[in-house]
């Protein structure tokens, strides 16, 4: 990349990221997303995701800095030496999934999600839900709080809390983790190559009703969702080479 960038910068609504800000646009100038080179958000990851829900079909690369509370997928924010940092920089290239749900009221509803969908139980009683993959059934009846799909990614997020593998960053998987599983007892979940298609069926949507969130977009009464890697969609993050995102998943395998 060029050592001249116009930089959009994008910030959360809290008050570190608008003041940091404040001071980018002192700094480097105002460029809108779609005359950018590159697009740097300014807040923590929910902020990040944000973005690349927004504006990925800009086909921008992105360079995050961290502003909030957690921030695995945004680089230490300095005010300084920006353009050598990009020239410098890293890429990772990510695929969302892409989730299509069919509701109780027979609406559709699609959504993608750079992190994981979950599926979760509305109410107090616990979901019954299928598992099918690529059209053959895998799973008669899970019965438990849900289920969720994460890209490597997002697979040190909720997914890992649900005690799901850690998904090395272009090992072209995706994980399929329960989430407080009761039945069937010992199944952990799987590790799944990327192409694969996975449908849930709610077995009993009217009694045990089901939602389905893709990163933080929620559709209620689903009565069945289908995932699967996006075959056309791709966003580039840009990250310093000392806290490329290869390195930070390959570290919390090692976490104790």
């Amino acid at each position: 990349m060029s050592d001249t960038y116009r930089i959009a910068f994008l910030a959360s609504n809290t008050e570190a990221a608008q003041q940091a800000l404040a001071l980018m646009l002192d700094r480097y100038g105002h460029c809108p997303p779609e005359q950018a080179d590159v697009l740097c958000p300014l807040g923590g990851d929910g902020f990040m995701l944000q973005t690349l829900h927004r504006h990925a079909a800009l086909g921008k690369p992105v360079f995050g800095m961290k502003l909030g509370t957690v921030g695995f997928l945004m680089n230490q924010f300095r005010d300084d030496d920006l353009p050598a940092r990009l020239v410098a920089a890293e890429p990772a290239n990510l695929r969302p999934l892409e989730m299509l749900a069919l509701t109780e009221s027979g609406t559709t509803t699609g959504s993608l999600a750079y992190n994981d969908v979950s599926l979760l139980r509305q109410t107090r009683q616990a979901a019954h839900i299928g598992v099918d993959l690529n059209g053959q059934e895998r799973v008669a009846e899970l019965i438990g709080d849900g289920v969720l799909v994460a890209t490597p990614a997002g697979s040190t997020a909720y997914n890992y809390s649900a005690h799901g593998p850690i998904l090395p960053l272009g090992s072209h998987t995706i994980a399929l983790t329960p989430l407080a599983p009761y039945r069937p007892r010992r199944w952990r979940g799987a590790i799944l190559k990327a192409d694969t298609e996975v449908r849930f069926r709610v077995l009993d949507p009217y009694k045990r009703p089901v939602s389905v969130t893709a990163d933080s977009h929620e559709t209620r009464d689903v009565i069945e969702v289908t995932i699967r890697e996006s075959r056309e969609r791709r966003v580039t993050l840009l990250f310093d080479p000392e806290h490329n995102l290869e390195d930070r998943i390959l570290s919390e395998q090692f976490m104790f």
